[in-house]
């Protein structure tokens, strides 16, 4: 092994990559976390005039086979590696004491280890245990990913099993709103102070605490008495409803965050390419498995709540164990200064401009009409489309595995054809843009087609499937891309308290979207008709507001293309 020490400012020069790597562990107390794998055949960094001299200097397998002549070169002004067939090449400040020189290390010094473990294989290490350590770095985000998954499985059917119990048991929208605020609320304060938790005590932690708060919000609602309803206890019931799912809010947020989070802590900062492609995936995955959860939720209450509930402790309880035994409480730490709640709020403007307009796009323009409305238009036998629970829980499971789908193939599928992949602020305006058309349509057909009006009964179901379709596909893409911008504005380290802000903003629309909606369908226009039409005018404007908000992001490079041969943005 070669050990070489370097002033640590020139370290964080050179930058991240991938193999074949130099791994450079920095000594010195305040960079004592970092490790930073290089490239060897893109580390070219940038060029001073006012740089030192430079000293080559050869590391390789083993010191026979090094090659050339150690010499300074005062020609050469920047940092350089290069390589041979046998040796790698690594050009450093020639002002820095050296164990050639036999000087004294320089104060602020780095060391910098090469070793047969940077270069492939160890010696008299099998295929198998190779491939082993290679990829014991995705550990935790195969553990978290799953545990999110299952718990985003209860999430949905928790949420269909309250709102179709109590449409059955004769609440209306607005009484079911408010059952669902503390829910919202929850997660509003949530994700702000979990964002503390995970920066403070690790991804672990917030995990754990949000699976073990789920088994308690679904065991509440065993209590849930169908004589309240019966007997004028209507308060009764709303109270204690909305108290187990502020349990289950408070869950939801807790759990999103290691699944959002972990993301980023695995796939290097350079690889934009590739995280978008893995953010998209996890976050197109788990909204595949809460459509999965809506159609489970409405098909077990057909043969019994109790049953239902039951089913969904089953699911969280197995994501448990993994967590618990396959998890470091260090994942997910901010290392570099002791994080406070005034930190927390003080975010990059970048973040704080993409939390606006998730407030306003994925919040209420979605959750205006989606959550609550539309299942109780669905469901409505005089003036909706009066089907079935186990129909309305189809057409609601339908959207969200067709959204996680589209949200996770957009990369490939969508932007890299249009050359909009890695995205940036112009391809989130676009998109933006987009999804306004949806509500704009459905606004029209509810309030003035005579379609609805007259309930022409096949020509509604028509009208309903394809507005909902081209909304939940643009919808899609545009939260692919959003996903995508959070993560990447985010800070390496502080990842849990950018995202966890970014999600509170999230719940805050959600929270807005959901009391207003219930309001808007049961107290706008004359009935549900004009009611729902009025849900689907806020949501046009909403989304509206957010493609405004979008413009304002600091996030210019890269242009807009839509295809090889047309650039809309330079």
């Amino acid at each position: 092994m070669f050990q070489q020490r370097i002033p640590e400012k020139y370290v964080h020069d050179i930058g991240m990559g991938c193999s074949p790597l130099l791994r450079i562990s920095v000594g010195s107390a305040r960079y004592a976390h970092a490790c930073t794998h290089m490239p060897i055949s893109h580390l070219c960094t940038r060029h001073s005039t006012a740089s030192p001299p430079l000293i080559p200097l050869h590391c390789c397998r083993s010191p026979s086979a090094v090659t050339g002549q150690q010499h300074y070169d005062s020609s050469n002004t920047h940092t350089e590696v290069g390589h041979s067939s046998n040796a790698l090449e690594v050009k450093v400040p020639c002002g820095v004491a050296t164990a050639s020189d036999g000087g004294p290390p320089a104060e602020d010094a780095a060391e910098v280890v090469v070793s047969d473990a940077d270069f492939g294989r160890r010696e008299n290490e099998t295929h198998k245990e190779y491939l082993k350590r290679e990829f014991s770095a995705l550990k935790p985000f195969v553990i978290i990913s799953l545990s999110y998954i299952l718990y985003t499985t209860t999430d949905g059917a928790v949420r269909m099993i309250v709102l179709l119990h109590a449409y059955n048991l004769g609440f209306s929208a607005w009484q079911v709103a408010i059952m669902f605020s503390l829910y919202e609320l929850a997660g509003v304060i949530t994700n702000l102070l979990a964002g503390l938790m995970g920066a403070r005590w690790g991804i672990k932690a917030t995990l754990l605490t949000g699976l073990t708060l789920q088994l308690c919000g679904i065991g509440m609602l065993f209590g849930w008495q169908e004589s309240w309803a019966r007997n004028n206890e209507t308060a009764k019931a709303i109270i204690f409803v909305t108290a187990a799912q502020m349990l289950c809010g408070i869950a939801k947020d807790l759990t999103k965050l290691g699944g959002k989070t972990v993301t980023k802590l695995v796939t290097p900062d350079e690889k934009q390419s590739r995280l978008f492609k893995v953010v998209s995936f996890i976050t197109g995955l788990k909204n595949t498995m809460k459509g999965v959860g809506y159609f489970i939720g409405a098909a077990a209450l057909t043969f019994n709540y109790y049953f239902a509930l039951a089913l969904l402790l089953l699911f969280v309880a197995a994501a448990m164990p993994w967590a618990i035994v396959g998890l470091s409480n260090k994942l997910g730490r901010a290392r570099k200064e002791n994080v406070k709640l005034s930190t927390i709020i003080r975010q990059r403007y970048n973040v704080n401009v993409l939390s606006v307009a998730r407030f306003f796009l994925f919040g209420s323009s979605r959750d205006m009409w989606f959550e609550v409305p539309l299942p109780f238009f669905l469901r409505d036998h005089i003036y909706g489309l009066g089907w079935q629970r186990v129909a309305v829980g189809a057409l609601l499971a339908g959207f969200i595995i067709l959204y996680g789908q589209v949200q996770s193939w957009t990369p490939q599928l969508v932007l890299q054809p249009l050359k909009q992949s890695p995205a940036n602020k112009y391809v989130q305006i676009l998109w933006n843009a987009l999804l306004t058309l949806a509500p704009i349509f459905m606004a029209l057909m509810l309030l003035v087609s005579p379609v609805f009006i007259t309930h022409q009964l096949q020509a509604m179901t028509g009208v309903m499937i394809a507005g909902i379709l081209v909304y939940c596909v643009l919808f899609a893409v545009n939260s692919s891309v959003h996903s995508f911008l959070i993560v990447k504005y985010a800070d390496g380290d502080k990842v849990a308290m950018n995202v966890g802000f970014y999600y509170m903003a999230n719940a805050l629309g959600r929270l807005t979207g959901t009391l207003v909606s219930g309001a808007l369908y049961s107290f706008a226009g004359a009935n549900a008709v004009y009611g729902l039409g009025w849900c689907f005018v806020a949501s046009v404007a909403f989304a509206a507001i957010s493609t405004g908000l979008t413009v304002l992001l600091k996030d210019d490079m890269g242009g807009l293309m839509c295809g090889s041969k047309l650039r809309l943005v330079s």
